[in-house]
């Protein structure tokens, strides 16, 4: 075949592959102009917002999504003593010095009434005294409350009293410890961080532990981390508390041209979208694009807001160019949501590489043919 010719086949192949363009090359991931040109269309189902110091503060105004919210009940401080309450066990012993007793029998100073239970309206009964009311005392209220009612019946009587706590005095750690079950409160300052090393302090491998606090049919929740950096959230106790440590379960999404293209859980409460781009091992340096990072995100009919108070459409991408100090600044400030993708879109610039690549390889073809036809 005449070397002229073989060029000139050499060079329709080479148009067709720059009239092709990047589209039907091979690619992990997809350049930024691709997704985003559909938010251009009249009937483009998702919105589009770059990642500004500007926008940031429009944000701030949107609902959060992706996640359930639960509250927190702030520390307070109860008394030293415990209080009695229904359901405790009490154990009552009286020093009788008088020759005849009611209560004990003939030779004997002691009498001892043990598991004496703390009915539901408060009350403890007494043969000869009756119905005692002693919820909500103290043990020692209590025990004088108890000696000036004996009085009347054992003279120069002498009263000690000691308590079991029961359900209503006592806590449940359901898990997430090193040893789960039900405490008794020996105080009422007993606090969160108190039952916590208690049951041996949060198991180790849990990823960014969450305490669950379920109280009267309400659940109340926060970070272990939070705890232990604000003193003022370790709230105190209540008998028939139930607190569950768990790891956090929210998690966002990786592809495209990333580190790792994985499922993320959160390691902390409030991941940034700097945060997340550390997690996943940061742009693919060969092929990644640091200034096309998309953050796609759903939210619910029920968030949207048609006066842009909040976003107009359920699907949005935020837009993130690492290349500029404003993009990095406002990166740091923006928080990812439970279910958010992170997608690393690819550099033009690859494709461009892998077409010079295929010309190069089709010149040497070339070259090789024209050998073989001399």
């Amino acid at each position: 075949m005449p070397q002229n010719r073989i060029r000139r086949l050499m060079g329709g192949l080479i148009a067709a592959l720059v009239l092709a363009g990047c589209a039907g090359l091979p690619r992990g991931a997809a350049v930024e102009r691709e997704i985003l040109s559909v938010a251009q269309g009249e009937t483009a189902d998702f919105a589009v917002h770059p990642v500004t110091r500007t926008f940031l503060a429009e944000l701030a105004n949107w609902p959060r999504v992706g996640e359930q919210h639960l509250g927190w009940i702030p520390a307070s401080r109860g008394a030293r003593a415990h209080v009695i309450a229904a359901g405790d066990t009490l154990e009552i012993t009286i020093w009788d010095s008088n020759e005849s007793s009611l209560l004990s029998p003939a030779g004997q100073r002691v009498v001892q009434i043990s598991a004496l239970d703390v009915a539901p309206d408060g009350t403890v009964f007494l043969p000869y005294v009756g119905n005692v009311v002693l919820a909500g005392m103290t043990v020692q209220a209590a025990r004088e409350v108890l000696q000036q009612d004996i009085d009347r019946v054992i003279p120069a009587s002498q009263v000690q009293l000691a308590m079991v706590e029961g359900p209503t005095n006592s806590v449940d750690l359901v898990g997430g410890v090193g040893a789960p079950g039900a405490y008794a409160m020996p105080d009422a300052d007993f606090s969160v961080l108190n039952l916590i090393a208690a049951g041996g302090g949060v198991r180790a491998g849990l990823v960014n532990p969450q305490v669950r606090l379920i109280r009267g049919g309400d659940i109340f929740g926060t970070s272990v981390a939070r705890l232990y950096a604000d003193p003022a959230l370790d709230t105190r106790l209540v008998g028939g508390d139930q607190v569950l440590i768990d790891e956090d379960r929210r998690y966002f999404l990786s592809l495209g041209a990333a580190g790792r293209q994985s499922q993320h859980p959160f390691t902390q409460d409030n991941p940034s979208a700097l945060d997340a781009i550390a997690i996943i091992g940061g742009v693919e340096s060969r092929r990644g694009n640091p200034g096309g990072i998309l953050i796609l995100r759903e939210y619910p009919q029920g968030a949207l807001r048609p006066d842009g108070s909040g976003p107009g459409q359920a699907r949005v991408v935020f837009t993130l160019d690492l290349t500029s100090a404003d993009g990095l600044f406002s990166a740091r400030n923006f928080h990812i949501a439970h279910g958010d993708l992170v997608l690393v879109t690819e550099s033009p610039i690859t494709s461009a590489q892998t077409i010079f690549g295929l010309v190069g390889a089709v010149f040497g073809l070339a070259n090789q043919s024209a050998n073989l036809a001399n």
